[in-house]
């Protein structure tokens, strides 16, 4: 006869976890994110858990399809709340899809927080590379002059030190970040912000990321580099994003800062090197009428473990 601790064992689901880094292809670099592959029968609670646990900046969990229109749905969690979409998240997510599955190069349709959107997996040799198409382009007037000393202040800088062609405005392809756009490099490694106050303001302006780039790039494929920080959502620094370099590429063509004669424009992006964990992000934005249309992000992957856990 089996005992209470037999069946409670038996009663358990078991889960499949991964770490991976993305946007880079060494390990201990890039962003790091957690991905439950197949989390259907978590709760919404268990899930919030699961990426407070893992303490990333975000964990993805992969749930199956919800409808036919879709090959599956995604949900993104930091480890105090769930967000709408996240750039490295997705990318890891869909790594470890394709490593856990053996998928072949493919376009898959995930339903997120703002929508249906296709991310394709593309395989040379035996690496995959994973690329995301973003939501929809929004890019709000500049901050009012108020907000823009208050956020001046939070991140320890002077009106002498920014870029004069980067207004500080909201930008989002789905999960808004205000663009601030500085002169110098060594001014970006040198930043050293006030969280409370940025994430006071964060209430005030109704958004969590605060993206600081510069143009100033002695790396002949690089054209960005930058940090990015959202103590609001439980995040003092995030490494690599997504979800700022994206919508950074329609910022600067919005506001005129890159050539906009072709119908695409591409750019790589570098992020974390003050903090050790260096990653690169390359975008692609579809222009029409040299405006911003369509944002695409692509980035490498490598694992670092897979386990499985059990809940009951």
């Amino acid at each position: 006869m089996k005992n209470a601790n037999d069946k409670l064992h038996m009663d358990k689901k078991k889960y499949t976890i991964y770490q991976i880094d993305a946007f880079t292809n060494s390990k201990f670099k890039g962003n790091p994110a957690g991905v439950v592959l197949n989390a259907e029968g978590l709760s919404e609670a268990q899930m919030q858990l699961i990426a407070r646990e893992l303490n990333n900046s975000e964990t993805a969990f992969l749930l199956p399809p919800d409808d036919d229109d879709c090959d599956g749905v995604i949900r993104y969690f930091t480890p105090t709340i769930e967000v709408p979409t996240c750039g490295h998240a997705t990318i890891a997510a869909m790594y470890a899809k394709a490593m856990e599955e053996e998928i072949a190069p493919c376009l898959l349709y995930f339903k997120t927080k703002i929508g249906i959107l296709p991310f394709e997996i593309r395989k040379t040799g035996n690496r995959y590379k994973i690329v995301m198409a973003q939501g929809d382009i929004n890019i709000e007037a500049p901050l009012s002059e108020e907000n823009q000393n208050t956020l001046l202040d939070g991140l320890g800088l002077n009106h002498e030190d920014m870029d004069p062609r980067c207004p500080i405005q909201i930008a989002s392809t789905g999960h808004p970040k205000v663009m601030i756009g500085i002169k110098k490099r060594v001014t970006l490694n040198h930043l050293n912000p006030n969280l409370t106050r940025l994430k006071a303001l964060s209430n005030i302006i109704h958004c969590n990321g605060y993206y600081v780039f510069t143009l100033d790039s002695n790396e002949q494929d690089i054209l960005t580099h930058g940090r990015m920080f959202a103590p609001a959502i439980g995040i003092s620094e995030d490494p690599v994003t997504g979800n700022a370099n994206g919508p950074l590429g329609a910022y600067l063509i919005h506001n005129k800062i890159v050539d906009t004669k072709t119908d695409l424009f591409r750019f790589k992006g570098k992020q974390g090197e003050k903090i050790g964990r260096e990653g690169i992000v390359e975008v692609t934005v579809k222009v029409i009428d040299q405006k911003p249309a369509q944002v695409k992000i692509m980035g490498d992957a490598i694992v670092i473990f897979k386990t499985i856990i059990e809940i009951p």
